[in-house]
Formats: structure tokens, C-alpha cells, sequence
């Protein structure tokens, strides 16, 4: 059965953290998830209400006015030049990163490589496609052997470090040379701080090409539309058309409504930039409550976490802070060098932010 193959659903393991947490008088802030709180913009929302009147089945590549948005969005903001024609939406991009494997004939006797500490479903993809997963510290090298996928994310969840774009280049040559596909989860790619992300398309990193490899986005963190399940992939046209076609038989489609929400969200920055306000400020009020109760904050550089230690195991470090009715996600969920740190999200409103400032700083 495929679930024997897939490790326990990580965050059903915070339940008693949550359950202590609940008990503090002023209630619980939650921050083990990166789940926007904040409204999707206004004009979003009359988007997709204006497109409801869909009784037809959408095409899976999607409306051309969201390929177009897209195409525009990604050199616009990232100097990336994508054809329409090789944007492929998805239905959120946590599916996309589940299955891609699968959906490229990966399979038993395959490697399936990323890093040692990340999001934990690029395991998981190497599981549903029966391949053996292989987690790498690309710090100290490249994978050996070569897998047939390389996952990469950058900007990182959990603990915010940003590949250089020299580094990234690096490895596309290298995944060029042995025939691996390497894809970049650029989940976080709005939100650098001290330091700035790359996108693995940009021509610094790919020299103008696309061929072997493919960027991944999604609309859940830089329009807060992660209830509308809203993500594409572009990249390598010739990968692209492959999944297109699998997708098609699979079903694997977004709604009419939701493309014409993605649609515009694409074509808009304002919106954009006041959400970076929003947690600019949220990680401003809260990093400095964290390190005044005794907490180092690691990397963070980038993304909507914080990567805090105190130099202990992280479920005593999660403990600690549930005590204080606050929840965080300990950094083993992330993989074995996440054993001594805790990820805190900024995505809580203001109003929680500053509780948790108070019950630190007390």
C-alpha cells in the first residue's frame, strides 16, 4: 500500500503542543504554520467571483490570459524570460512537487535528491513515485550517483538560507552534464531580506536557457491565496508539454475561477509590496522578543520564518514556547540537521504577533 511508504503526516505530531499552547489565558499563537491570514486582495476576490459562471470543463494548460499574466509577472519581477506557452498551472503547487516525479515516469531504482534539511514533501515525492529518496547537503557537494530529479528550494523553508547565483549555476551545469532535472521551489522568491534570491531561470543562473530545469511558484504567500490552491510550473518547454499531457489524462486541472484570480493577482505588485510590509513588521516586532528570552535566530535571511535555537533538543525548545502559548514547528520535521531549532512563522496577524512579543518580553 502507498501509504506504508510515506512517513507520518508531520504535523499531526504537534498536537499536544497545540493542546498545551490552547492553554494560555490570552489563547494560543500559532505560528508552526505559514498560513496567510491576511484577506486576498479585493480585486482578486472580485475576479474570481466574476468568473463562477463556468459550467464547462477549463483546459488543463490553463486560460491564455494566465499563461500571459504569468509570463509577464516572471520577467517583470525576476528578469525571467518564460513563454506562455511553457506555463503550466497547478492545483496549488504542493500537489505539483508531490507528483512530478511520477508524472516524468520516475520510478523503482531511481534517485529522487534534495537538501538534507527542507519542506517535507519533496521526500514524499520520491515516495509516491516508488523511487529512493536522497537527501544531500549540497554545501559539501553534489549528489553521487546522479539522481534523475534534483529538488532544490531557494529561498529555503525552513531556515530561510538563499543559494548564491553562482551556486546555482554551478549546479544547472552540473545537472546538464549527467542529464538531471533540477527544479527550484521558489515559493519564497518575494520575500528576500538581508539577502536577495535568484530565480534558477534567470540568465545568470541558466545563461538564457531552460533546458533541465524548471521553476516552481506559487500564489499562496505573495497574494495569500493559499485557500484558492493556485501554483504553476515553467521551465524546460519540452518538460513542461510532457506533464501537460500526463496532467490531462489525470485530471490535474484548476478551475475557471481560480485562473482568472491567479490572472490578476499576476498582473498587480501593489499588493504585493503591502504584504511584504506586513511581515517586514511582524519580523521586526518578533525577533528580538525571541532573542531577549534567550533564543538564537540562524539564517532566516529570506522567506516567513524564523529558524530560532536555544541550543537544545527543538521538542524541549517547542515545549518551552507552548508553555508560553505560543506554537511553533520543531526543526526535525525539516530533517535530522533541524534537531536543535524551531521554525516561527511571521503569517500571524499583528494583533498575535504582539502577544507573543508580550508573553517573551514579560
Amino acid at each position: 500500500m502507498v501509504i506504508k511508504a510515506l512517513p507520518e503526516f508531520p504535523w499531526s505530531a504537534l498536537t499536544p503542543l497545540r493542546d498545551s499552547a490552547a492553554q494560555h489565558p490570552d489563547g494560543i499563537v500559532n505560528l508552526a504554520l505559514g498560513t496567510p491570514v491576511d484577506a486576498p486582495p479585493d480585486f482578486v476576490q472580485r475576479a474570481l467571483c466574476e468568473a463562477a459562471n463556468a459550467p464547462g470543463h477549463p483546459a488543463t494548460e490553463g486560460t491564455p490570459a494566465l499563461r500571459e499574466a504569468a509570463a509577464a509577472y516572471l520577467r517583470r519581477r525576476f528578469g525571467v524570460a518564460a513563454e506562455p506557452e511553457a506555463i503550466l498551472p497547478s492545483v496549488g503547487t504542493k500537489e505539483l512537487i508531490a507528483w512530478l516525479p511520477t508524472v516524468l515516469g520516475v520510478g523503482p531504482g531511481d534517485l529522487v535528491a534534495y537538501p538534507e534539511l527542507a519542506f517535507p514533501t519533496y521526500e514524499v515525492s520520491a515516495r509516491l513515485a516508488g523511487a529512493t529518496p536522497m537527501p544531500v547537503n549540497l554545501d559539501h557537494g553534489l549528489p553521487d550517483p546522479a539522481p534523475r530529479v534534483l529538488w532544490l528550494n531557494t529561498p529555503s523553508n525552513p531556515d530561510g538560507r538563499v543559494l548564491s547565483a553562482e551556486r546555482m549555476r554551478e549546479i544547472v551545469s552540473w545537472g546538464r552534464d549527467r542529464g538531471v532535472l533540477v527544479v527550484n521551489d521558489e515559493c519564497y522568491l518575494e520575500y528576500g531580506w538581508e539577502q536577495q534570491p535568484t530565480s534558477i531561470l534567470h540568465p545568470d543562473v541558466c545563461g538564457g536557457s531552460h533546458t533541465g530545469v524548471l521553476a516552481v511558484h506559487t500564489l499562496s504567500k505573495r497574494s495569500n491565496l493559499a485557500g484558492y490552491r493556485a501554483g504553476f510550473v515553467t521551465g524546460d518547454s519540452r518538460i513542461v508539454r510532457e506533464m501537460l499531457e500526463v496532467r490531462r489524462h489525470a485530471g490535474l486541472i484548476l478551475p475557471t475561477p481560480i485562473a482568472a484570480a491567479m490572472a490578476a493577482a499576476l498582473a498587480d505588485d501593489t499588493h504585493v509590496e503591502l504584504q511584504r510590509e506586513r511581515y517586514a513588521r511582524r519580523r521586526a516586532w518578533l525577533r528580538p522578543a525571541l532573542e531577549a528570552r534567550g533564543l538564537r535566530v540562524d539564517h532566516s535571511h529570506s522567506g516567513l520564518y524564523l529558524w530560532a535555537t536555544r541550543d537544545e533538543p527543538c521538542w524541549d525548545t517547542a515545549a518551552f514556547l507552548a508553555g508560553e502559548g505560543i506554537l511553533g514547528a520543531p526543526g526535525s520535521i525539516y530533517g535530522r540537521p533541524g534537531e536543535n531549532h524551531i521554525r516561527l512563522a511571521v503569517t500571524a496577524t499583528d494583533e498575535r504577533i504582539a502577544s507573543a512579543v508580550a508573553r517573551l518580553t514579560a
